[in-house]
């Protein structure tokens, strides 16, 4: 294979997988002497995080006082808001748009720490699964972003859902980006890890059943996705991962969802990925 058939940005995405791993290293140490402040963070983010199913087959944010009544929204109304968003930003375009589409992990991404370089529009609803983000990628179409980050599937395996099905709906997800927004970079990211026993969220016996290894095993299947789609593929796995393949205590709130330290490292992630 010759060398000069391989994309600029797949040699920066390996020259990048050391300076982020170096970046990871630093925020851990960080994080470990910093376990007063996480605390905080999980009391006002731990409970907001966990969802219900509502009649839809989707899910609806838990209420959380401290977060404000959009959080007590269900699904269609989660829809109404992100399509009026998007139709804000479609009516002033701004100069770098980023779109993050994807779940609770996504939406949780707090703007403050949001690569600056960008203006950034979140498209995550809490619970999502592959099929739902799919049909509703419409909802932003109408926007010009310069690049789309896209990180699901988790819901889809906490819920039995095969990772075939997840696999394919992803590749479904592609295409339509590809086609809708041609001028723009799509980033497919990996699946995060969870942390297993050390879990503490609700439907901890639900993660128990799905081995990490299993969701290395899907964002392989990924990747190849990305590189036969011709899109990029963002490996976040092994920033997140401990030496037992699951999600570092320190990194999130309750082995599932991720505190500011698990954003920070992701926040990293994005800037070194994505420079301007």
């Amino acid at each position: 294979m010759s060398w000069s058939k391989i994309p600029p940005w797949a040699f920066l995405s390996l020259a990048t997988n050391g300076i982020l791993m170096l970046t990871v290293i630093l925020l851990i140490v960080r994080a470990e002497s910093s376990s007063s402040d996480l605390q905080n963070l999980s009391e006002l983010q731990g409970n907001g995080s966990s969802a219900i199913e509502n009649a839809s087959g989707s899910e609806t944010p838990v209420t959380e006082p401290q977060l404000g009544p959009r959080h007590q929204w269900n699904y269609e109304q989660w829809l109404a808001q992100l399509q009026r968003e998007a139709e804000a930003i479609a009516a002033n375009p701004p100069e770098r748009l980023g779109v993050l589409a994807g779940d609770s992990i996504s939406l949780w991404f707090p703007p403050e720490l949001l690569p600056p370089q960008r203006t950034w529009l979140n498209q995550g609803i809490s619970g999502e699964v592959s099929s739902g983000l799919w049909k509703r990628l419409p909802l932003f179409d109408n926007t010009n972003p310069e690049v789309i980050f896209v990180m699901i599937g988790i819901n889809d395996l906490i819920r039995g859902i095969s990772p075939s099905e997840v696999i394919e709906n992803q590749r479904a997800i592609v295409r339509d980006l590809i086609w809708v927004h041609p001028n723009a970079r799509i980033v497919v990211q990996s699946i995060l890890p969870h942390s297993g026993s050390g879990a503490t969220w609700e439907g901890r016996d639900r993660l128990l059943n799905i081995p990490n290894e299993q969701i290395r095993d899907i964002n392989r299947e990924l990747a190849a996705i990305a590189s036969e789609e011709g899109v990029e593929f963002l490996d976040l796995y092994p920033l997140f991962a401990d030496s037992q393949g699951n999600l570092r205590l320190e990194l999130t709130t309750d082995g599932l969802h991720l505190n500011e330290q698990g954003y920070l490292v992701w926040r990293t992630a994005l800037m070194v990925f994505d420079p301007i």
